[in-house]
């Protein structure tokens, strides 16, 4: 029989996908607020994967992540999105904002959306396993969304990872801050 143990706390991640880059910014500062000091960002991108956002967004919303330093416990997950729905709120859906977090060998997004594949947390907050770590790499899964799949991302949230096998493996964050890449 197994015995129940807490797991390890785990990497808030938080992509930011905005209308301008004006928004990145002010999105970044009020998650900072919230979540305490960004390690790693990655500087916004063009966000060409598809035009579902387009409504609220525009034809060329961009693409950014924040790593924080602080790190999370995995069920705090599902609260963290319901914040960031309220978040979104603020910009009137010009900013969207996408919770998860890493573990050493996974990758989790937080979803108000069910899906085969996704676990229920609770309060109406759904789990999916993104991507997962091998062999010195993240690796999508066939769910995986495209921009997932694409090497900025997972480059970003290699150095992501890194960061969280240091802060584990010392007790300390990762000693260069706010590195933007």
């Amino acid at each position: 029989m197994g015995i129940p143990k807490t797991p390890l706390a785990v990497r808030l991640i938080v992509g930011v996908l905005a209308a301008s880059e004006e928004l990145c910014v002010q999105a970044r500062q009020k998650l900072r607020e919230r979540f305490g000091e960004v390690d790693l960002e990655m500087k916004p991108i063009p966000f060409d994967h598809t035009n579902y956002y387009e409504d609220e967004l525009g034809k060329t919303p961009l693409r950014s992540f924040l790593s924080f330093e602080k790190k999370i416990e995995r069920e705090a997950i599902a609260g963290i999105k319901l914040e960031t729905n309220e978040m979104e709120k603020i910009w009137n859906r010009q900013v969207n904002l996408d919770p998860g977090y890493m573990t050493l060998g996974q990758f989790f997004l937080a979803t108000t959306k069910d899906q085969r594949h996704r676990v229920y947390l609770g309060q109406g907050i759904f789990a999916e396993v993104t991507l997962y770590f091998e062999n010195g790499h993240f690796h999508p899964f066939d769910w995986t969304y495209p921009d997932y799949k694409s090497k900025t991302y997972i480059n970003f949230l290699e150095k992501a990872r890194e960061r969280l096998a240091y802060q584990i493996a010392t007790g300390h964050p990762y000693r260069l801050r706010a590195k933007i890449c």
